[in-house]
């Protein structure tokens, strides 16, 4: 039986980005809940430090680049700032399917931090799926319901309720692995469970 693995994301994180495109790789069920992380870290009592501290933010520049080198992952970032987070997450709660919500989150990792995509509306997000040939008719019918908000905020609430500080977090059971240097300790705790 395929074991899960859970991802609270924002597509805000290279980070989070990083982790996904291995985590598709594995052999998983990928549980996808995109979350608004600037108001789980405020809940929680985190800072994003790389903004925060800029020699941390130039350490981590650097440190991106070794990554997505290893990984094989072009690295060209779209003003991150000007990106509507919640309009990202809810692009993916409004997907039809999982299959659906896995294209659409690899499709705006890529557009936001591979092709330099700013996505500040929720009509440019649906233009970078539509350009990344994703089906968007429904998307784009749900994407602003308020139900697909109220989703995207439950998804936050639940990230709270379960010590997630940051992005990536990934769960596999109740078993929290953070970030994107925390793939090999995930891998052992499922081929742990595998074993037992």
């Amino acid at each position: 039986m395929t074991q899960q693995v859970e991802i609270f994301y924002d597509f805000r994180s290279p980070y989070s980005y990083l982790a996904f495109t291995q985590l598709v790789k594995m052999d998983v069920e990928l549980i996808l809940r995109p979350m608004q992380i600037l108001k789980v870290m405020e809940r929680v009592g985190n800072v994003p430090t790389t903004i925060t501290c800029a020699a941390k933010g130039r350490y981590a520049g650097r440190d991106l680049g070794r990554w997505a080198g290893r990984y094989g992952i072009a690295l060209n970032p779209a003003d991150m700032r000007a990106v509507d987070g919640d309009a990202t997450g809810r692009a993916v709660l409004a997907a039809a399917t999982p299959t659906e919500a896995l294209a659409v989150t690899m499709a705006l990792y890529r557009a936001c931090w591979s092709e330099q995509t700013t996505l500040p509306t929720s009509d440019d997000v649906v233009a970078a799926l539509a350009a990344a040939g994703i089906d968007t008719s429904g998307i784009a019918a749900r994407i602003d319901l308020p139900e697909t908000q109220v989703a995207l905020e439950a998804n936050s609430d639940e990230a709270v309720a379960r010590d997630v500080f940051g992005t990536p977090s990934m769960f596999v059971g109740d078993t929290l692995f953070f970030g994107n240097d925390r793939l090999d300790f995930l891998a052992e705790e499922l081929a742990r469970k595998a074993a037992a």
